[in-house]
């Protein structure tokens, strides 16, 4: 019979604050919901009860007004909190003491602490600086920065004055930086000198010239240093150093400007793989009220935690990191390559500085675990409570990796949304058992159902992840598009008035999720659709495949009536693919699935190209083996390696 990897224990579940959250609905008038099902079904339920309770409980720093949802049945359209004024910095920054409120290292070993009470004096400075150089509310403040202290303390101070930050980080080229702060129109940057990865120091200055040079808005260019002590910023356009912008001021009280729940707060940025980003803007109130849900509710995060995930500025998952200091959690920032030491880098610093809750990718586990590394076994990993991880699918194989090579009590969360949503449509419970390859719940408030093709509900069966109400964290829109009609393309036009996300997912009999892969890029031989997280998990069981890739390939290529499966595989350094391994494969992934996921043709490739956050591009792979173009490589991490996908004798028969 079946059981969970993972049960949370009877004190656990008391002392949880979603548990403490259940009594403080029931004390102030709500139902008294003893379990996470009947918590869940009240959150959509009653939505405006919920999210007025959320904004109760965990101490929303502001005015709320009178009305919680208005137009709750349009989508888009629905407002939430219309009358509410507060600052997201405001929030961010309660705490005032000599804690640790951000610990950074760098894979340099650059190490460096910033107590609560810094923060809010570096805050201070900054934003009196950045208002004496003209920002005010709706200005756009760019970051082209690592992740460090000062990029966290740049963000706060543009926030507690109502600017609008953007960020991408320094391993973007020239193009990639332009396709996305040229479209916002930034009044000022925050730039790094350079930064580290993977024990090189890269020179970030001469790209600052060609980008400024195409970014005529940019009033002012702030050089943030990093990889030199002094950065010298005189043949640099418009340019300050970040202590020469600072020095005229004094720490002091901060002036946060209270503003309307859906004041824009983030612009972030799709993929972009199949041309130029959009801009996806998101508001303070949204994205606060959803994030305090997710840490504190469904992650549990206490007062003091240690909460680390690895991410760079431009991945959702820096703004969704940040947002800890909300619910009063130490920032625990690296900047630079994971795999340094063989991919001991980040599980020393989990020891060394008593990590409570760690966040990584699906990649970077399923790596761990084909390396043989066992982190638990050699590491004092006693304060880690809560491991998260997404970017992708993470495979069943993997939760026993963690829970045999990490720690075997711990709440193994793997979460899932996306940048469109700042947030997760699914997540982790700490008071649910984890069962193996599942997301442990829908997140609570967001009315997210798998739907067929005939666009009716289903649990067991595969289908499209939808969201069927609305919630706070829902874009306020797009950058340049007002009327609205390319976020409503975006999201609506599949489902009108339901909000289709384009994963390709099942809902569980355990009222999880399991997670098959994007909609678009799912497989269609014969009719028949098949999510490439499904070959993935099979083929990467292989001890000599690192990783792999599939597509749909219209087959035949002149007269195409059908696709076949195609899949590329990276192997060990130093091994070849031959008749016999791709046997192996195929019979791997036949005894596993069915006949039609076995790849009619399995290929090998030196890299398989990913987005600057981790996600491999089967769409832009596809592009390329049919001929088509790329239109954004700047959106790739490694697009050298899309060439290896071109012109492939192995497609051609």
């Amino acid at each position: 019979m079946e059981s969970p990897l993972w049960k949370p224990s009877p004190q656990r579940i008391a002392a949880a604050n979603i548990s403490t959250f259940m009594r403080h609905v029931a004390a102030s008038g709500g139902p008294d919901c003893g379990d996470y099902d009947a918590l869940y079904r009240w959150s959509v339920g009653k939505p405006a009860e919920f999210w007025n309770a959320v904004w109760d409980f965990c101490g929303v720093i502001g005015e709320r007004g009178t009305s919680v949802l208005e137009h709750a049945d349009r989508m888009p359209g629905a407002r939430w909190f219309p009358g509410a004024r507060l600052n997201y910095a405001e929030n961010l920054l309660q705490r005032d003491g000599d804690e640790d409120a951000i610990v950074f290292r760098g894979e340099n070993r650059v190490a460096s602490r910033v107590s609560f009470r810094e923060l809010r004096h570096e805050v201070s400075r900054l934003a009196q600086a950045l208002r004496a150089a003209g920002i005010r509310p709706g200005d756009r403040v760019a970051g082209y920065l690592p992740n460090l202290p000062g990029t966290v303390i740049a963000m706060l101070a543009a926030s507690s004055l109502g600017a609008v930050w953007s960020s991408c980080s320094p391993d973007f080229g020239v193009q990639g930086v332009v396709d996305r702060f040229g479209q916002i129109a930034p009044r000022l940057l925050f730039a790094a000198d350079g930064y580290f990865y993977n024990g090189k120091a890269l020179d970030n200055l001469p790209r600052l010239r060609e980008i400024m040079a195409q970014l005529p808005t940019v009033e002012k260019l702030v050089v943030v240093p990093y990889t030199s002590g002094s950065p010298q910023t005189g043949d640099l356009p418009r340019a300050i150093s970040i202590h020469d912008f600072m020095a005229p001021f004094s720490a002091g009280p901060i002036v946060f400007e209270p503003l309307p729940f859906d004041h824009p707060l983030f612009i972030m940025y799709s993929s972009g793989t199949t041309g130029v980003p959009k801009c996806i803007v998101h508001g303070a109130g949204g994205t606060l009220l959803q994030h305090l849900k997710e840490h504190l509710l469904h992650t549990d995060v206490r007062r003091g935690d240690r909460l680390f995930y690895f991410t760079t500025c431009g991945w959702m998952m820096w703004n969704w990191l940040v947002s800890g200091l909300a619910a009063g959690a130490t920032l625990m920032l690296y900047d630079g390559s994971p795999f340094i030491a063989r991919g001991a880098v980040l599980w020393d610093y989990a020891a060394e500085e008593r990590i409570s809750i760690f966040g990584t990718s699906a990649k970077y586990i399923d790596a761990l675990a084909k390396l043989g590394f066992e982190p638990g076994n050699t590491r004092d990993l006693s304060m880690l409570r809560v491991l998260l991880s997404t970017g992708s699918p993470l495979a069943p194989e993997s939760f026993d990796y963690v829970y045999r090579s990490i720690k075997s009590d711990l709440q193994l969360a793997s979460i899932s949304g996306g940048t469109d949503i700042i947030s997760c449509f699914a997540l982790g419970c700490p008071i649910l058992p984890v069962w193996r390859g599942e997301l442990q719940c829908r997140g609570l408030g967001m009315k997210v159902e798998v739907w067929n093709d005939d666009g009716k509900p289903v649990r067991g069966e595969k289908g499209e992840l939808v969201c069927t109400a609305p919630f706070p964290s829902m874009p306020v829109g797009f950058w340049n598009d007002p009327d609205g009609a390319k976020y409503s393309a975006a999201y609506f036009e599949r489902y009108p008035g339901v909000w289709h996300h384009g994963d390709y997912v099942e809902l569980t009999a355990h009222d999880g999720l399991m997670i098959h892969g994007r909609s678009d890029a799912v497989l269609n031989p014969g009719g028949v659709r098949i999510g490439t997280a499904e070959i993935y998990r099979q083929v990467e069981q292989l001890d000599e495949v690192v990783e792999s890739l599939a597509i749909g390939q219209d087959w035949p290529p002149q007269q195409p009536n059908d696709v076949r499966v195609v899949l590329f595989v990276r192997l060990r350094d130093g091994l070849t693919l031959d008749a016999a391994l791709v046997n192996r494969i195929r019979q791997q992934i036949r005894d596993n699935t069915t006949p039609r996921h076995v790849p009619a043709a399995v290929v090998q490739v030196g890299d398989i190209p990913r987005t600057k956050s981790g996600k491999i591009v089967e769409l832009a792979v596809r592009n390329v083996v049919h001929g088509l173009p790329v239109k954004n490589v700047e959106a790739l991490a490694n697009p050298e390696a899309l060439a290896q996908f071109s012109n492939r004798e192995e497609l051609r028969a």
